[in-house]
């Protein structure tokens, strides 16, 4: 993960719903982690509203995971907000209470209800978790902190590797393109784990690495198959710290 790796990935049709990928997704980052009973015991899925069914938080917790998730329906969480009888201030117009878990499941959790006023009106969601945490506020915010990766991977993976403007018409082909943008995500990873962490560059995305980087104009020389030396054009910008990390890169450090 320090290499920001992709896990696992599957293309579903358009139509399948977050709620029926859920356990192939957890499965498979299971298999891919390799994660024992002991592991599972220590691992948190912190999951938004699209999985939160009480199916799916009773198939986690019977596999010994914990959790911190959004429940899925709307309507049961109004219900748990008038159960409530103590609201606490977590931001402004957000207010945090916590209730009775709705249904028996299977092991022991807490569970809070937010209630946030929107254009004069209330609206509630609801969240269950396994962990203990110091206050209601705490287990709010470690679960609005968690990892995003709408945001980290696919919008960068969108820009920098083009899957917005590569569709194939074919399933299967457009599965094994997925399978090569993994591929690119991964070693552009890898280049950034091993090259540009802790450099000025340590907060280029993939779009960045690809257009100011990989992009870069140069020369390569080569004895054999060995590459000996770079020479980087000076006039473009990033061109000395660059150096700096395809040495560190090619030396393996």
């Amino acid at each position: 993960m320090a290499e920001r790796e992709t896990l696992w990935s599957e293309l579903f049709p358009g139509n399948r719903h977050t709620h029926d990928c859920f356990q192939p997704a957890v499965l498979g980052a299971e298999t891919a982690l390799d994660l024992s009973l002991e592991q599972r015991r220590r691992t948190v899925w912190r999951m938004d509203g699209g999985a939160g069914s009480c199916e799916h938080f009773r198939w986690l917790l019977a596999r010994d995971y914990q959790v911190l998730a959004k429940g899925l329906s709307a309507i049961k969480a109004d219900a748990l907000a008038g159960k409530a009888t103590r609201w606490d201030k977590y931001r402004q117009n957000v207010w945090l209470a916590e209730v009775e878990p709705p249904v028996d499941y299977g092991r022991p959790v807490r569970c809070f209800v937010k209630r946030q006023l929107k254009e004069g009106k209330f609206h509630h969601s609801y969240y269950i978790s396994t962990l203990a945490c110091s206050s209601k506020q705490a287990y709010l915010h470690f679960y609005d902190d968690r990892g995003a990766a709408e945001v980290e991977q696919f919008r960068g993976d969108k820009s920098g590797l083009g899957l917005a403007a590569r569709r194939k018409h074919n399933f299967a082909g457009q599965q094994g393109y997925i399978l090569l943008a993994d591929l690119a995500h991964n070693l552009l990873g890898h280049f950034w784990h091993s090259a540009l962490a802790n450099s000025p560059m340590a907060g280029f995305g993939p779009k960045r690495i690809v257009r100011d980087l990989l992009a870069f104009p140069g020369r390569l020389y080569f004895e054999g198959d060995r590459l000996t030396r770079v020479e980087l054009l000076s006039q473009k910008q990033f061109s000395q710290e660059l150096v700096l990390c395809l040495v560190r890169f090619c030396s393996g450090g």
